[in-house]
């Protein structure tokens, strides 16, 4: 058993003192600094620019004043400037930047009002947005002054209609309680969908690098490659839970120090102002289960291979496999109820995150929770029983190895010891 924990220790702090690890470590804290502090970052740059000038040609003397008072209501920080010279000398004044954009105002055969949008460029579509909110709105009141209606009629006439949703099911979430879920469903099962990726990758390549470096030689001769296999997973499992456990430690400090520019915004919205203590326990079970399923069978296709170049190659379809999961549970945000969702959640290869996002999204019956954790346990240990065969005799295998019929001989030299 020494030989064991040698061979875990071995590859967790080799693991831990890699510059790539090191590197990817700093630059994803860096990374999760700059998303938590986003708000400020935006303030910082904001603070020393100056409003979006917009020169504005009325050919009718009347919309000017009009559109100025409701697009302080839109967007406060739009300056609108009466241009007094003609329309080509307010093309080069836009040109030249010292107006972000030219809008002339006119009245159509109807008498309702229209308008042309000039600027250098057009890829920046927020202000032509608010600008046309503004017109639409004026266009609005103007016709309603038309057809004499009073400004209460007006907004009678706008006023959203009363739609409520009601579910019927019992222990059915409510509208809130979804919208919440859905952006922390949506949030962690970024977080499972990379770290199956990446350290199931990892854990290929340490495999491929040891068997292209003849290490392996060596350690089949101490050690049962069994041992050799789970040792590299626990080892790089615990790296992967250090490097979770410092992106957590530094988001979670980090928003909380900043707590007061995600109020009623970003923070309320994807359902992290009151997160359920289920959904993380959840969460963290199916991590953990995803990434021993997937962990497994990079251990044993790494093992196939003796060149590091072919193992891209070789662990392609287990990365489909994480894809098309993740895809399958991105439809299933928008519907989680559906017979499709359901029934692939209990495909062991998708169940860490559909199963996961069934949990978080609907109030689904524990049994079936329970069952879908079952199945994944099963398979992980099947997988496992199946791999530690595998992975025996393909250590010993050498020369090109890109194909699956690979498996077959690895079992073949598996019976012959």
């Amino acid at each position: 058993m020494n030989s064991f924990w040698i061979i875990l220790l071995h590859t967790y702090l080799t693991k831990l003192k890699s510059k790539s690890f090191i590197i990817t470590t700093i630059l994803t804290v860096v990374i999760v600094l700059g998303l938590t502090n986003i708000q400020n970052i935006i303030n910082l740059f904001d603070k020393g620019g100056a409003k979006e000038t917009v020169a504005v040609l009325d050919e009718t003397g009347k919309l000017y004043e009009p559109l100025k008072q409701q697009l302080a209501a839109i967007n406060k920080e739009i300056k609108l400037t009466i241009y007094s010279h003609n329309e080509k000398e307010a093309e080069k004044a836009v040109a030249a930047g010292d107006f972000d954009a030219l809008i002339q105002l006119r009245l159509n055969q109807e008498q309702l009002p229209e308008a042309v949008f000039k600027a250098k460029s057009i890829a920046d579509t927020s202000l032509f947005t608010d600008l046309q909110t503004g017109l639409q709105q004026l266009k609005t009141t103007f016709a309603a002054s038309k057809l004499n209606l009073t400004q209460a009629q007006l907004t009678k006439l706008y006023e959203p209609v009363n739609f409520k949703k009601i579910a019927l099911e019992k222990n059915a979430k409510t509208e809130e309680e979804l919208n919440q879920a859905r952006g922390l469903v949506y949030f962690l099962l970024f977080i499972i969908y990379f770290a199956v990726i990446m350290y199931a990758n990892m854990i290929a390549m340490e495999v491929a690098t040891e068997k292209s470096s003849r290490v392996m030689e060596i350690l089949i001769s101490s050690v049962s490659p069994i041992k050799q296999m789970f040792a590299k997973i626990l080892g790089v499992g615990l790296l992967s839970l250090t490097q979770l456990v410092v992106f957590l430690l530094v988001g979670y400090y980090s928003l909380k120090s900043n707590m007061n520019s995600f109020q009623d915004g970003f923070w309320d919205v994807f359902g992290f102002g009151n997160v359920p203590v289920m959904t993380i326990i959840y969460a963290v079970v199916f991590f953990i289960l995803g990434y021993f399923l997937y962990a497994t069978l990079a251990a044993f296709l790494g093992s196939l291979v003796s060149r590091i170049e072919d193992v891209q190659q070789m662990i392609t379809p287990m990365t489909l496999l994480v894809v098309a999961g993740f895809m399958i549970a991105m439809f299933g945000l928008g519907k989680p109820d559906t017979p499709f969702i359901t029934i692939t959640s209990y495909f062991p290869f998708f169940t860490p995150m559909i199963m996961f996002l069934r949990v978080g999204m609907l109030s689904i019956p524990a049994w079936e929770t329970m069952l879908g954790i079952v199945i994944l346990v099963a398979t992980i240990i099947v997988l496992a029983i199946f791999g530690a065969r595998v992975y025996r005799g393909g250590v010993l295998m050498y020369g090109k190895s890109s194909s699956f019929k690979d498996i077959k001989k690895a079992l073949q030299l598996t019976k012959n010891e």
